[in-house]
């Protein structure tokens, strides 16, 4: 007697719901609690700049809350302001707090609100200014540790007007995004885990 395969058992729509549930229930697992917020750069050092902290709601919405390291992140005066960012090997890293009312939580396989929490800029050593049209967004995924993001560009001046809705992130869109060329950063990854 020929037995299939148990994926055939369960047909295309069982097999999807399957793996549906299996991501389900280790995103679940995977965001919650206090976790590490690392820089990964090119030269294989990792920088933690600090925590994620993740509370699962009622609701199925995780809700989170970034909690950077001083230490790791000081106080840099750009352009008028103060940023903090992480020194490179060959340019700084400084975040940008995302300006507008947000809901600061992840639902299933979309961390768009964190990647818009997550946003950075960066500029060489010598410059006093902050370039706006060098940002950089992260575009997070779930690892079996918890979420990688790698670097994309964008330009910040989309964040000098108020979105239309609020409730749409502008950074949403791909067309706004920009892969970065591997290794022309310092920074090529960043972990939450």
């Amino acid at each position: 007697m020929h037995r299939r395969p148990w994926w055939r058992v369960l047909g295309l729509g069982g097999l999807m719901a399957a793996l549906c549930w299996t991501a389900g229930a280790a995103l679940a697992a995977d965001l919650s609690g206090r976790k590490t917020l690392t820089l990964h750069g090119r030269d294989g050092r990792a920088v933690v700049i600090g925590q994620v902290n993740f509370e699962p709601r009622p609701d199925g919405a995780v809700g989170f809350a970034l909690d950077l390291d001083r230490a790791a992140m000081p106080d840099h005066f750009l352009s008028m302001r103060e940023f903090k960012c992480a020194p490179g090997d060959s340019e700084i890293l400084c975040h940008v707090p995302y300006p507008y009312p947000q809901p600061a939580t992840v639902t299933g396989a979309d961390y768009v609100w964190l990647e818009h929490a997550l946003i950075f800029l960066y500029k060489q050593p010598r410059d006093f200014g902050a370039k706006l049209r060098n940002g950089v967004y992260f575009r997070l995924q779930a690892t079996d540790k918890g979420l990688t993001g790698l670097p994309q560009a964008i330009d910040l001046t989309v964040m000098g007007v108020p979105p239309d809705d609020p409730a749409v992130p502008p950074y949403r869109k791909a067309l706004l995004r920009d892969d970065i060329p591997e290794g022309s950063r310092w920074v090529t990854r960043l972990t939450i885990d």
